[in-house]
């Protein structure tokens, strides 16, 4: 925490010792509130003036706090305004809060300070009606420019039980169709320039280059992208919402739904932030489980990845191979677990039942089978001179640039830089394990590939360290805010009966607080900042996903390649579009 002090301490020296208001929280990240006026000086300060400067906007939301019980000790604000950054070369976070008393707040925006606000903006503007002053187009993102209604508001109904039946008149079906047409003045866009008349294409939603529901507007020059509108928001499946109707046990089985193809990454990232709230140690034996399970995942995100990527450049073969070999990994993942794709296994404090008997033989024949395959792969595809031609040279961004749009995970280490969070800021026993961090050096396409690529290899020896050292040990933890409830406690007397019926039940009690998790995902880091006000389910509930900031760099990355680059662009960025909307 010295970092923090450090940080709080040069803050306070150059804008006053009582401008910031600091806050204690679960997590341990430096908490500060600060007024309306400052935040742009603030931020600029962290971001451009202080020493080991916060480079990365790692993520911007907020909270609408109207309904939450003002005994918790909370400020009485109708609206927070929530900044994440991060900075590299002091490994740590700092969160910045601003308090609106209006019902409709309007904030300065940040767009111009990060290139990656911009999109952040917009998503709290659609989710709760907050305005950004100085946005450059301040758009709804997620939803349909119809809706009508802030989601995230707490009066916004979450279910369609509460609302009106649904009804599609012929006037509402007009306007719906007119609201998709794509106007370019809207976007700035020119229809046409001096000597030319620009052409615009759809590409999507349903493309199968696009990996899932998006719609890209290329404004084309012949066959050169002048420019590219990503629209998103086909996916959006109000997974933030949910998780205030939910309770703590029952919103695992959703996250598993957001980047799909991660599996129990997604509930690990989940329960950090749950665990570190409710002051939960899990044992080795826990840790160990995880960290095996979740490489398994990685290796089979790479290989979907992997396989659609050649796919995407045109090769047909290699998708069925990877396909095949993802197939090996699910039959590991349902022999532990019971399920596939989305096993829903760990639990909070602990996983769902013990290891099954014979567990090691299915491991050791995969660590076996695998590298040989690896390395056909490598001949099939990453030495292909078709594959290369396609890739080498496209897409290149600098490390600078990624910062500054947010990315994370492959893509940036594809530029050079070696942070991966396993080692950086060690969760779940990572700091066991020995691997390496697989980087490149030029941050195109073809780098991109060679990154991942190397990732399933040191996937591969962390599952061989799981397997030669699995720890003994309880597969939950004692915590009473364990789920399921240790059963042991029940039979003292009527009170322990009643509070593990209850824990059942209704689930877990979280105490007052909030905490903020951070891993690497098999797409980057990946995140959720949980509030609670001490009820069975989270005040609010922040997805942080690394492919919402990846797939806002896209127009910024496309400018002056082809229609046939973009494909190769998108396939190696590596995003899936739960992951983006949520």
């Amino acid at each position: 925490m010295e970092n923090g002090n450090s940080t709080l301490e040069q803050l306070q020296a150059r804008f006053g010792a009582d401008t910031f208001t600091p806050q204690t929280t679960k997590d341990e990240v430096l908490t500060l509130w600060m007024p309306h006026d400052k935040i742009k000086e603030v931020l600029t300060f962290l971001k451009k003036e202080i020493s080991q400067p916060f480079l990365l906007l790692y993520d911007l939301t907020a909270i609408d706090e109207r309904t939450r019980k003002p005994e918790n000790g909370h400020i009485p604000y109708a609206f927070t305004i929530i900044y994440h950054l991060f900075s590299f070369d002091r490994n740590s976070f700092i969160r910045l809060k601003v308090g609106y008393r209006d019902e409709f707040p309007t904030v300065p925006s940040i767009s111009s300070l990060w290139a990656n606000a911009n999109w952040y903006e917009r998503e709290v503007y659609d989710m709760f009606g907050i305005r950004f002053e100085g946005h450059p187009h301040l758009y709804r993102i997620l939803m349909p420019r119809t809706w009508v209604g802030h989601p995230l508001r707490k009066e916004h109904p979450a279910r369609a039980t509460e609302m009106g039946p649904f009804a599609l008149y012929d006037d509402k079906v007009d306007l719906e169709q007119a609201a998709l047409q794509f106007k370019p003045e809207e976007w700035g866009l020119q229809r046409q320039s001096d000597d030319s008349d620009f052409m615009f294409l759809n590409i999507g939603p349903q493309h199968p280059g696009t990996h899932g529901v998006l719609r890209i507007v290329l404004q084309l020059d012949g066959e050169d992208i002048v420019d590219a509108i990503p629209d998103i928001g086909f996916h959006h499946r109000g997974q933030e919402k949910m998780a205030e109707r939910q309770s703590w046990h029952t919103y695992l089985p959703y996250t598993d739904r957001v980047d799909y193809l991660g599996g129990t990454m997604n509930n690990l990232a989940y329960l950090m932030a749950v665990e570190k709230l409710a002051g939960i140690q899990v044992p080795d034996r826990v840790k160990v489980i995880r960290v095996m399970l979740c490489e398994l995942f990685r290796i089979a995100s790479h290989l979907v990845w992997y396989g659609t990527f050649a796919q995407d450049v045109g090769q047909l073969s290699p998708v069925f191979y990877m396909f095949t070999d993802r197939e090996k990994i699910f039959d590991i993942v349902e022999a532990v677990t019971g399920g596939r794709m989305h096993p829903n296994w760990f639990r909070i404090g602990g996983v769902a039942q013990d290891l099954p008997k014979g567990w090691e033989t299915l491991v050791q024949n995969f660590i076996n089978y695998f590298p040989k395959r690896l390395k056909e792969y490598d001949g099939m595809v990453m030495k292909n001179s078709l594959f290369k031609a396609r890739t080498k040279g496209i897409g290149i961004f600098t490390l600078d640039e990624a910062i500054e749009w947010g990315v994370t995970g492959p893509n940036l280490r594809a530029c050079g830089f070696e942070w991966d969070f396993r080692k950086k800021q060690p969760y779940s026993g990572y700091e066991m394990f020995d691997f390496d961090v697989p980087t490149a050096a030029n941050g195109d396409c073809y780098d991109r590939a060679v990154v991942r690529v190397a990732e399933m290899r040191q996937s591969l020896r962390i599952i061989d360290q799981c397997l030669k050292n699995m720890p003994s040990g309880p597969y939950k933890s004692d915590h009473p805010l364990t789920t399921p409830p240790i059963k042991k406690h029940t039979m003292h007397d009527i009170e322990t009966l009643i509070t593990h019926f209850l824990g059942v039940s209704w689930g877990p009690v979280m105490p007052v607080g909030e905490a903020m998790s951070c891993i690497e995902a098999t797409k980057g880091a990946n995140g959720y900042y949980i509030t609670s006000d001490g009820n069975t389910s989270p005040y609010r509930l922040r997805i942080r996903t690394p492919s919402f900031p990846h797939m806002q760099m896209l127009p910024y990355i496309t400018k002056g390649y082809t229609v046939a680059d973009l494909l190769s662009i998108l396939g190696a960025m590596d995003y899936v579009l739960a992951d983006i909307d949520r």
